[in-house]
């Protein structure tokens, strides 16, 4: 009888100790999705910042230090909230995968920045900078990683599938033609339609600010994978936006600039989440095992001597 109650203890404290390696374990878990579904080695800075604040308001609080524990709580809540404004998108992004059921697409291997030819770059830059010293207004919309789905825009647009080229593109922001008023979709190296009507934000913006800038910052708020070039009508300024932000002025260099590095596959948009899949797939093996011996059942206790 107390041999069969210390091997009941012996299992109990083994489920305690699984259910508390569990608990870490889902709480990694957690974490490695949330870096995945981030992907961007700039981005993980202000993550890696967070998780230093937790920590620091765990160790005071383990301390004792019950005043500073109470600062740090409220820092990272407040970290928290700042963050859910900035990762908008990724987090949009994390809620329809869980409504939609398909949490597996998080685990993916990552989608590629569709490179854009340098003859394709040169011949949106120039055909802007024309537009620009002319005075003429546009309003182009790159996609970035995967194509936007019509239903984003409020009207889609005349569908046209021609290569870019400058001409083309200064002839359908013309004045005087039907598709001037609407905006441009470049996919790759095609021109896909024209005459889009896009969403307009609904944040509070400038004055200075036409209707194609707000509506520049609309798309990219809603889609995280396109950015919009814009040519203001009234003073011929060049603005790029992305995720909802106007960056304005820009010089036709720094346009050309900012277009080859956003659809460079060496560029800044440094993909990590690679490198976590692996790490991943290493834990995942290792805590398998670790499970396993920990579950595999306790050898018995040699016979007493008759």
């Amino acid at each position: 009888m107390n041999y069969s109650w210390e091997q009941w203890l012996t299992n109990l404290d083994r489920v305690r100790f699984a259910l508390q390696a569990l608990d870490i374990a889902l709480v990694l878990a957690l974490s490695y999705v949330v870096l995945v579904v981030i992907g961007e080695r700039r981005t993980l800075w202000m993550v890696r910042g967070l998780i230093f604040l937790m920590l620091a308001a765990a160790f005071s609080k383990f301390l004792g230090l019950t005043l500073l524990g109470f600062v740090l709580d409220k820092l990272v809540i407040g970290s928290a909230v700042a963050m859910a404004f900035i990762l908008q998108a990724e987090f949009r992004r994390l809620l329809e995968l869980l409504g939609q059921g398909r949490l597996w697409e998080l685990l993916s291997p990552p989608r590629e920045t569709m490179p854009q030819p340098d003859s394709v770059i040169d011949e949106i830059v120039d055909a802007v900078k024309e537009l620009s010293q002319n005075r003429t207004g546009a309003l182009l919309i790159l996609e970035v990683d995967k194509p936007i789905d019509e239903r984003d825009f409020s009207v889609p647009g005349v569908r046209l599938n021609a290569e870019v080229s400058k001409e083309l593109i200064q002839t359908i922001f013309q004045t005087t033609t039907l598709l001037h008023d609407g905006a441009m979709l470049i996919r790759g190296s095609r021109i896909l339609a024209a005459g889009v009507i896009l969403p307009i934000s609904e944040r509070v913006a400038s004055r200075q600010l036409g209707t194609r800038h707000r509506a520049a910052m609309g798309i990219t708020e809603r889609v995280d994978h396109c950015v919009c070039v814009v040519v203001s009508e009234e003073t011929g300024s060049i603005s790029l936006a992305e995720g909802g932000i106007l960056d304005r002025p820009l010089t036709s260099s720094r346009l050309r600039s900012v277009l080859n590095t956003k659809f460079s596959k060496t560029g800044d948009r440094e993909a990590v989440a690679p490198q976590l899949r692996t790490l991943g797939r290493r834990l995942s093996s290792q805590a398998l095992a670790f499970l396993l011996r920990l579950f595999r059942p306790a050898s018995s206790s040699p016979r007493e001597k008759k």
